[in-house]
């Protein structure tokens, strides 16, 4: 007969004791991951950006389909005022005009892409686009229409842009008057026509602005 060994009371105890202990550390290392793991998530996050600084680099698609001629439409793009407008025949007539009394009338500064650097200041001759921001001092400027009464554009007025600000005034392709605060035309953002009715503002063909 072969004898059993005798029952350790303490063995067994440490045996108990060591199973437990081994438990309660698989628990606390799970949960510890779980910790970690959320806590890593909004701090992984934290390095992407935000929704609106997307936006602020973002180019931006514009209508231009329900704009009528002589008619203006304002957008949105890094923050900044974009206008839109369809001139009419007669504003495009009057373009060459006022050369004699710009500052730069054949766009020689740097303030439009390459093929905005004509009489228009366009992609096309009706479509202006254009920062509505002043170059002085970055007020934003009002259309005033050829038969304003505003005695601050003179009588000879032709129809453009007035800035409130300090008197800067600008013809209907952005181009700054002489001897006005102002020292170069308005800007010219990069843009590109997807179709007929649709811009899109801040990239061309050559990218992103």
């Amino acid at each position: 007969m072969t004898d059993c060994p005798a029952f350790n009371p303490l063995a067994a105890h440490a045996h108990d004791h060591d199973a437990e202990r081994r438990k309660w550390l698989q628990i606390t290392a799970a949960t510890a991951g779980v910790a970690t793991v959320a806590t890593a998530i909004p701090f992984v996050a934290s390095f992407e950006p935000s929704a609106r600084a997307r936006a602020m680099g973002a180019s931006v698609e514009a209508n231009i389909a329900d704009i009528l001629p002589g008619q203006l439409k304002m957008v949105e793009w890094r923050g900044k005022p974009v206008w839109l407008m369809r001139r009419t025949p007669q504003m495009l007539a009057d373009l060459p005009t006022l050369d004699s009394r710009l500052v730069d009338p054949h766009s020689k500064t740097m303030q439009q892409p390459g093929y905005a650097r004509n009489e228009h200041r366009s992609i096309r001759p009706e479509v202006f686009v254009a920062v509505g921001i002043c170059t002085h001092l970055g007020c934003s400027p009002n259309r005033v229409p050829a038969d304003s009464m505003n005695p601050s554009v003179g009588s000879d007025w032709k129809g453009g842009f007035f800035c409130p600000c300090h008197g800067s005034t600008f013809d209907f392709a952005g181009r700054v008057f002489k001897n006005k605060p102002a020292p170069i035309n308005l800007e010219v953002p990069r843009h590109k026509y997807l179709s007929d009715s649709q811009l899109l503002i801040g990239e061309d063909d050559l990218g992103a602005a």
